[in-house]
Formats: structure tokens, C-alpha cells, sequence
């Protein structure tokens, strides 16, 4: 996949080739004699960088008209191509100054929101519990985080719920670093992948040292694993916790 730059540069050229195609076209059937496909005749650069700019952007004056067929067809050639080069090149452009202003922005509030850590709470992932532990912890004016690595949900957590929500994959050491679990007071793991829960878990544990880390198993399986480990101080299995409190009032008698 091509970069921004790359893009961006294309749209560059192209825009420069249209401008090229529309002033030197426009020149040369401007002139008098047989080419002469303009009324007025257009027989200047300045000239015809004018009728190439307001034909493309669809102002069109009309004080500039073309005379001839070759030269009507020309301007279709010119406004079909100019205009859609251009909007391409609009909108293209325009995309990736907001892009790098929202993510040069998000970065500056992570760092300042970064100060703010210690002593606070971490949900790593977004299933149904920790979704739940944040509604609580929010309620109760507790410190926590939020850490996805799905952009879609981590910006609807920070704008909709007001919550501190972050993209990361929590399985690199990397990633993780920056949110000091080290200094966390507890880390709640609640990914939906047996397999991720586990690498997770991991890199959790390395970096947070000796905090407490509790971690959602999201099947029987996985809560094997996970406790062969002996890494974690905590495992919860919700879907077991469940079906104990349904089978209690079940066999009620």
C-alpha cells in the first residue's frame, strides 16, 4: 500500500499535469489562423492559465468561448479530467493533513494523560466484563484506562463515555510500556482469544512486575492454561460464575 507521501506526490504531478494539458492547450488553439478555436482569440500564457483555472473550477465566466469543434472538445477533455484529478487530489490531501492533525493531537493528550498514571486501574481489552468495570469504576470516580486495539471502539469509549481508552496491541512489549503497569494498581486482562489472553497475560506480567493482574478466561480450556502458567493472581471465568448462580436457583427446592 502506497504511504501518504507517495500519494500526496502522485496527486502533485497530476494536478500539475492538468494544469500543463489545459495552459498549453488552451495556447495553442488560441492562436490566429487555422488553431485560432477561441472568440476572443486567447493568444497569451497569462491567458490561457485564466481560462484554465476558471474552466476547471466551473466558474466559466464566458467572456472566453470556444469557436470550433476541436476546441469544445478539448474543454470536455479538460474540465472531465481537471475536475476529477482535482477533487481526488482534494480530498486525498485534505485526508491526510486531518489524519496527521488528529494523530499528532491524540499523541499529545496520551502524553499529558500519561502523568496522570499510578495507583490506577487497567482494562486491557473490551469484552463484556471489563465494559461492566468500567461503568463502575467510572461511578465510583475511580483512575482507570482502557486498552483496545480496535481504533473504532477506543475512540466511541472516549468520546461517548468520556473514558481514557487507548490503541495498543497488548502483546508488545512496546506498546505496553507506555502506560506504566508497573505502577498500576491492578490489571484486569479481558480479551475475547484464548491464545491472545495468554500472550497478554505475558507481556502484562513482565512489565508490571509484582501488581496484581486479574484475568478474564474466556473458556475452561484457557483457564487451564493460563493457571499452568502460575503468573497471575487472579482468574475469573464468568461463564462458570454464571451457569453456579443459575444452577443454585434451578435446583432450588
Amino acid at each position: 500500500m502506497a504511504t501518504a507521501s507517495v500519494r500526496i506526490t502522485v496527486y502533485v504531478i497530476a494536478v500539475a499535469f492538468v494544469l500543463a494539458y489545459g495552459i498549453t492547450g488552451t495556447y495553442v488553439l488560441g492562436k490566429a489562423g487555422d488553431f485560432n478555436g477561441f472568440n476572443p482569440k486567447s493568444n497569451g500564457i497569462i491567458t490561457a492559465a485564466y481560462f484554465t483555472i476558471t474552466t476547471i473550477s466551473t466558474v466559466g465566466y464566458g467572456d472566453i468561448t470556444p469557436s470550433t469543434q476541436i476546441a469544445k472538445i478539448f474543454i470536455i477533455t479538460l474540465i472531465l479530467g481537471g475536475l476529477g484529478v482535482f477533487f481526488s487530489a482534494a480530498v486525498t490531501i485534505s485526508g491526510e493533513f486531518l489524519t496527521g492533525r488528529i494523530e499528532t493531537l491524540s499523541g499529545r493528550i496520551g502524553r499529558a494523560e500519561s502523568k496522570l498514571f499510578g495507583d490506577h486501574v487497567v482494562l486491557i481489552g473490551t469484552n463484556t466484563t471489563n465494559l461492566y468495570l468500567a461503568e463502575r469504576l467510572k461511578e465510583n470516580k475511580e483512575r482507570f484506562i482502557i486498552i483496545t486495539s480496535d481504533k473504532v471502539k477506543a475512540d466511541k469509549l472516549r468520546y461517548n463515555n468520556n473514558y481514557m481508552s487507548y490503541v495498543a496491541d497488548a502483546t508488545s512489549d512496546t506498546d505496553m510500556q507506555r502506560f506504566q503497569l508497573d505502577k498500576a494498581r491492578s490489571i484486569v486482562i479481558d480479551v475475547k482469544d484464548s491464545s491472545r489472553t495468554i500472550y497478554v497475560l505475558l507481556v502484562a506480567k513482565e512489565l508490571a512486575k509484582d501488581k496484581s493482574i486479574i484475568v478474564i478466561a474466556p473458556s475452561e480450556e484457557a483457564e487451564r492454561h493460563i493457571r499452568s502458567l502460575h503468573v497471575t493472581s487472579s482468574i475469573v471465568n464468568p461463564s462458570f460464575i454464571a451457569a453456579s448462580e443459575i444452577s443454585k436457583n434451578l435446583f432450588k427446592k
